[in-house]
């Protein structure tokens, strides 16, 4: 096993991936995991089955390493999970070179323009214009679906309902997971154990793969911004086909087409606020409001075509940012929200998540297939500063949407955010650098 935390371990990789082969080799064939009733032998314990840990997954398989999923929910649970929807342009083209596009080949829609509101005026932004591509709108929870169901198409393992209570041998020659299950027959509690020689934890920032590291080897760094979200679905048409930004001084509110009959809808609130704190009067109210543009006669109008529906999701986000910089340790390596969380301001979410099980992928691949555990060795260092560029990009919009001036002068930081829409809706390095790092080029 190669430990991947210490850089002078990187000496002794090909020595110890080649007897590790040797090993695999004599126990059964590359491709596939060895199971007993109980216990489990694979080459790499996914933890999580989001589009982090799908995404690892497939790729492994795909290049003959065994691999099995974990993950605490139920499939139909995990395949109806609403959250992100915005596929940047990279991330599209990743995922059909490696065949996982056939989804939202069908389904996704093509988004090229994004639109700011301040005191009534609109900012429109042809970003796709001038970065040359464009996002691709399709759900999270569909991504989601089209990768099990590839997965297991192509003779994946999932353990779905399988929640991971242990992790325990990060230092040691092969790792175990330990997790709980039901007797098929009396429903009776099951402990079963994965033994694995890697662990890649993509199950969360609340998940057990990220608790597992030593408080003395772990950091991470957070940034609170203080402020919510209320984050909303309804069964309504979006009112646009753009993606909205408006600032209000009575605070943000956003909308997002998900579906032709789905819309995201985001309202800055406290993040002490509770979802009962809003019932659907105020919710409308306040979106409206927040939303209306200026008519032809200057006047101040509410949007007419925002029409109220039936809200099927309500829950408020903090909104803060979160890095792990300890994003391996031993023979664990933690992707997407297991390593960092970003606000969802510009949409990075899902896409950093995708791009870290892309590399951790190769890595995985170039052990095995050549004894080289450098990449390996090298996971946090290599992806950290993409994650902490990313964060930036959020930070820096969530900056432009919120008037977080502490100064407590509004009138400045609104002059400076009409100054900012102004440049983006310009010709110019400004404008095109924000449509590059917008839409993923």
């Amino acid at each position: 096993m190669v430990k991947c935390n210490s850089s002078e371990q990187d000496e002794n990789a090909e020595e110890q991936a080649a007897s590790h082969m040797d090993t695999v080799n004599q126990e059964k064939d590359a491709s596939h995991s060895v199971k007993t009733d109980r216990q489990f032998r694979t080459q790499v314990g996914v933890v999580g089955a989001g589009p982090a840990g799908l995404v690892l997954a497939l790729l492994l398989q795909q290049a003959g390493i065994a691999c099995i999923v974990l993950d605490r929910q139920t499939r139909e649970y995990v395949e109806t999970r609403a959250r992100a929807g915005f596929l940047e342009h990279r991330i599209v083209e990743f995922l059909r070179r490696n065949g996982f596009s056939k989804g939202l080949d069908l389904r996704g829609v093509q988004h090229t323009t994004c639109e700011f509101r301040l005191e009534g005026r609109q900012y429109i932004v042809p970003y796709g214009d001038m970065a040359g591509c464009a996002h691709t709108v399709y759900p999270q929870q569909f991504v989601v679906s089209d990768l099990i169901e590839l997965f297991i198409a192509r003779g994946g393992t999932i353990l779905f309902s399988h929640p991971v209570v242990k992790i325990e041998g990060l230092e040691d020659d092969k790792a175990v997971i330990h997790c709980h299950a039901q007797n098929n027959i009396d429903h009776s509690p099951v402990v079963k154990q994965v033994e694995c020689d890697f662990i890649a934890g993509c199950d969360g920032f609340h998940g057990i793969a990220r608790a597992s590291i030593p408080p003395d080897r772990f950091s991470a760094v957070t940034r609170q911004y203080g402020i919510g979200w209320l984050a909303l679905l309804a069964e309504v048409p979006s009112s646009t086909e753009r993606v909205i930004y408006a600032l209000h001084e009575s605070g943000f509110a956003g909308q997002m087409p998900r579906t032709p009959q789905v819309t995201r809808f985001y309202l800055e609130c406290s993040p002490q606020d509770k979802e009962s704190d809003w019932p659907e009067e105020r919710i409308w109210h306040e979106l409206r409001k927040r939303m209306a543009v200026n008519s032809n006669d200057g006047d101040r109008s509410g949007n007419d075509e925002l029409v109220p529906g039936k809200l099927i999701e309500r829950r408020v986000l903090d909104m803060r940012s979160v890095v792990t910089e300890t994003m391996q340790y031993g023979n664990l390596f933690l992707a997407g929200d297991a390593a960092h969380i970003i606000t969802p301001v510009g949409a990075k979410g899902m896409n950093l998540a995708i791009a870290d099980s892309e590399f951790l992928a190769e890595a995985f691949i170039t052990y095995y297939r050549e004894g080289d555990g450098t990449h390996l060795s090298k996971y946090t260092e290599t992806r950290l500063p993409h994650v902490w560029q990313t964060i930036e990009f959020s930070d820096w919009m969530l900056r432009l949407i919120h008037n977080l001036d502490e100064s407590g002068s509004r009138t400045f930081s609104d002059r400076l955010r009409r100054a900012r829409l102004e440049r983006l809706c310009g010709q110019g390095d400004y404008a095109n650098t924000f449509a590059a790092n917008y839409v993923g080029k």
